[in-house]
């Protein structure tokens, strides 16, 4: 290449380099701050996880790392159709409780999405809608901010009330409706009752420490059908 031809292309070369640079330092720290944005919502979403838990289970009744310690189950009958994280909270070695997270009830506008804490005894430790779509003003009360309905179910069991009692008072239950409002509050406690018995017949399983694998229930379907379908209407 001549001497004229190196000085007329000169200037468009250096340009192009210029902007590869500019280009491959752009799309580095492009991807660093997309890293970083994933790993902030990721840690925003532990935390929330772990004020929603805390809100069924005070902190001081455990000592391990519920994140770490914990089994995913896959029972739509009981828990609904979405895999089922249970977090297991020890202390000093023993166990202490266990916290479902999520279990799935059909309402009124869509899915009710809970969080539900029980004890080893069966009592219920606490009960938190995490999402849902139901009417304002009237199945919205199911949130703890709105109104205290949801507290209710704290020490709770299948046995207190009995289980012919777990229902709201229209359907002669124990458990109060809300004005305008019966089928949210209905399967809500109907979702509470399936989670008891889930954990009733499978707590053994869910606190054993070396149990990891995603357990699909199938043969237990029936034991949890009639309580589902009761949630509707």
């Amino acid at each position: 290449m001549s001497e004229d031809a190196v000085q007329k292309w000169l200037p468009a070369l250096i340009s192009a380099a210029v902007l590869g640079v500019f280009a491959i330092i752009g799309s580095t720290l492009v991807g660093l701050s997309h890293e970083g944005t994933v790993e902030r919502i990721a840690q925003n979403e532990r935390d929330a996880l772990l004020r929603q838990m805390a809100a069924v289970l005070p902190q001081h009744r455990y000592d391990n790392d519920l994140l770490k310690d914990l089994i995913e189950l896959h029972a739509p009958d009981a828990l609904g159709d979405t895999p089922t994280k249970v977090y297991r909270a020890r202390k000093n070695g023993e166990d202490v409780a266990a916290i479902f997270s999520p279990v799935t009830t059909p309402g009124y506008a869509g899915d009710i999405v809970l969080l539900v804490g029980i004890y080893t005894d069966g009592s219920v430790a606490g009960v938190r809608v995490v999402t849902h779509r139901e009417t304002p003003g009237l199945g919205d009360k199911i949130e703890v901010k709105r109104h205290p309905w949801i507290t209710s179910f704290a020490g709770k069991s299948l046995g207190n009330p009995s289980e012919d009692r777990w229902g709201v008072k229209r359907d002669g239950g124990q458990f109060d409706q809300f004005t305008g409002a019966t089928i949210t509050p209905r399967t809500v406690v109907a979702a509470v009752k399936r989670t008891l018995k889930y954990f009733h017949v499978h707590r053994e399983q869910i606190f054993a420490r070396t149990v990891r694998a995603t357990s699909t229930e199938t043969a237990q379907a029936g034991k949890y059908t009639n309580d589902r379908a009761s949630g509707h209407g």
